[in-house]
């Protein structure tokens, strides 16, 4: 699995400029078969939390250390497809814009996340609803221990006040666990509006670490039916939830792109934030309505859930930075990369 090294500075740029218009400007890389099949494993990572209410993909991502470069391919994705409908040069930017994609990340993760969605879709719905206090003291202890990589992001970005970054945190904090105390339900037959319109909302959790798409839709009402959809490969359910989720990502990749590249250090306080308030939905212990309850006689094998969690986490980020320098070592000793 090769590394994906997390620059303390912005690793974005402004889709399809002048820079990129430019035919020497350099594109993103093939990596190795291991590279391939490590980004693969993200993928399927990141579509297993996908599955999961309170867990959130785009955290996966950062912890996985790809989510700058995702971000930055969606961007350019969106603004290659607006470069061909709108704009003067049209086939030159949108070629430039599309060159810059990173597919070799891009195409293997997804097939990773598809294949793992629709492998194991049945098998999670049935564990979170099966086993709701284990289930949430395990990724409890998983989004826990994730809250320490855009923290640490945020400290090796410069600048910034106290006082007013401490602000973003907060805010993002209370806006999660309000989010998170929502009451859900199910709704059994939603229209194909509301399931578009949902899915546009939802999809956004992939790219925003600490939002989780699936507790949207949990409380939205349409979990177990969309769950179920893909269970059953109902392809006319499936085929208006992805439209809405093409539609909802375009809108919203370009903003956190920019956000990440203009904002760093607040936007990863408040992804910290959020993540540390969503924290609220996934305490062990709590009612159908989202009530929190005290712990029960299990909590020790709830409390052990949650240190499996954490050593999870742990694991994924030491195998990331050994990866990491591992990749540098071989740079470093490549005359053609020197």
């Amino acid at each position: 699995m090769s590394a994906e090294h997390v620059s303390p500075q912005s690793a974005h740029h402004d889709p399809v400029d002048d820079a990129d218009l430019d035919p020497r400007s350099p594109v993103p890389e093939r990596p190795g078969p291991l590279g391939m099949v490590g980004n693969a494993v993200r993928g399927a990572l990141i579509g297993m939390a996908e599955l999961v209410p309170g867990v959130s993909g785009g955290t996966v991502a950062l912890v996985t250390g790809v989510y700058p470069r995702l971000l930055d391919s969606g961007a350019h994705i969106v603004d290659g497809i607006r470069s061909a409908a709108l704009g003067p040069d049209r086939k030159k930017r949108t070629a430039a814009a599309f060159r810059h994609v990173d597919w070799w990340l891009l195409l293997p993760m997804a097939v990773g996340m598809f294949a793992m969605v629709f492998t194991v879709a049945g098998v999670m719905k049935g564990f979170v609803e099966g086993q709701p206090e284990i289930s949430r003291a395990l990724f409890l202890g998983m989004v826990a221990a994730s809250i320490a990589v855009p923290l640490g992001m945020a400290r090796a970005t410069p600048g910034g006040r106290t006082w007013l970054l401490a602000l973003f945190f907060l805010g993002g904090v209370a806006f999660a666990f309000g989010l998170s105390g929502l009451p859900s339900g199910t709704i059994d037959d939603p229209s194909y509006l509301l399931v578009f319109v949902a899915a546009a909302v939802a999809i956004c959790a992939l790219v925003l670490p600490g939002v989780s798409g699936s507790y949207l839709l949990l409380a939205m009402g349409l979990y177990a039916p969309t769950m179920g959809a893909v269970d059953e490969r109902n392809l006319a359910y499936l085929g208006v939830f992805a439209f809405g989720a093409l539609v909802g990502i375009s809108l919203f990749v370009k903003v956190l792109d920019r956000l990440l590249e203009d904002f760093r250090k607040p936007t990863l306080l408040v992804m910290a934030g959020l993540m540390l308030g969503s924290l609220r939905a996934l305490w062990p212990w709590q009612t159908e309505e989202a009530d929190i309850l005290a712990p029960g006689s299990d909590w020790p094998v709830v409390l052990a859930a949650v240190v499996g969690g954490v050593v999870i986490v742990v694991v994924v980020l030491a195998l990331e930075r050994a990866f990491q320098s591992k990749a540098a070592t071989t740079d470093a000793s490549d005359p053609a990369t020197t």
